[in-house]
């Protein structure tokens, strides 16, 4: 978050920037973050929010369901080894942001490991501290909707396996008319290439150029 809000006071001091016409954009959980932000600044134009990440509670519950109890204590118990180790000052315990179907990962739906691997480079780091397993649930830009005072273009992939539509639907009736619903028969990462990417360029460019235009 304040990551986003000095990304924002950044592009408002650039001399060809209109600081009064902000629009946010983002994908996955940061189609959390810019609706939390816009709360947090209301003098934002509008907000794009493609596959959103809007509800860790629910996205928490659909993973362990899937999972099954056995993975799903193993994963507990990698949160909970990094979080004492945070207490204690001690490095973080990593384990990989994507994995195979059964394995220890953030995300390890059947259809997300080849998707993924076709979008980093060679270079790409795939891990992250554990103890977002813990903390994650905590995440809740649903709760926050009621509050935001701007349009929203909520993308939603009708196949995703990693972020509940059901949230994102929710999401869309808090906001009333504020929202600007999109739906899209693809998976979480189709959404990134090809024919689906098209698309969703095109929706968010109409969506920008009539709330800033």
């Amino acid at each position: 978050m304040e990551d986003w809000s000095a990304a924002i006071a950044f592009a408002r001091g650039l001399k060809d920037v209109d600081p009064a016409r902000i629009a946010l954009w983002g994908t996955s959980l940061s189609g959390g973050h810019v609706i939390v932000t816009a709360v947090h600044d209301p003098t934002i134009s509008c907000v794009s929010a493609q596959c959103p990440g809007l509800d860790g509670q629910a996205a928490a519950l659909e993973s362990f369901k899937r999972m099954g109890l056995s993975t799903s204590r193993r994963m507990i118990m990698h949160g909970q080894r990094d979080l004492v180790r945070s207490w204690l000052g001690l490095s973080p315990h990593k384990i990989p942001i994507v994995g195979k179907q059964g394995t220890i990962a953030l995300m390890n739906t059947p259809d997300v490991y080849d998707s993924f691997l076709t979008l980093i480079p060679d270079t790409y780091v795939n891990e992250a501290c554990a103890r977002i397993i813990i903390r994650g649930d905590k995440y809740r830009p649903i709760t926050y909707a009621h509050n935001v005072r701007c349009p929203v273009l909520l993308q939603i992939c009708d196949y995703d396996t990693l972020i509940p539509i059901s949230a994102s639907e929710e999401t869309a009736k808090i906001l009333g008319d504020f929202a600007e619903v999109k739906h899209y028969l693809l998976n979480h990462f189709d959404i990134y290439t090809g024919n689906g990417f098209e698309q969703s360029v095109r929706d968010q460019t109409a969506f920008f150029q009539k709330h800033l235009g």
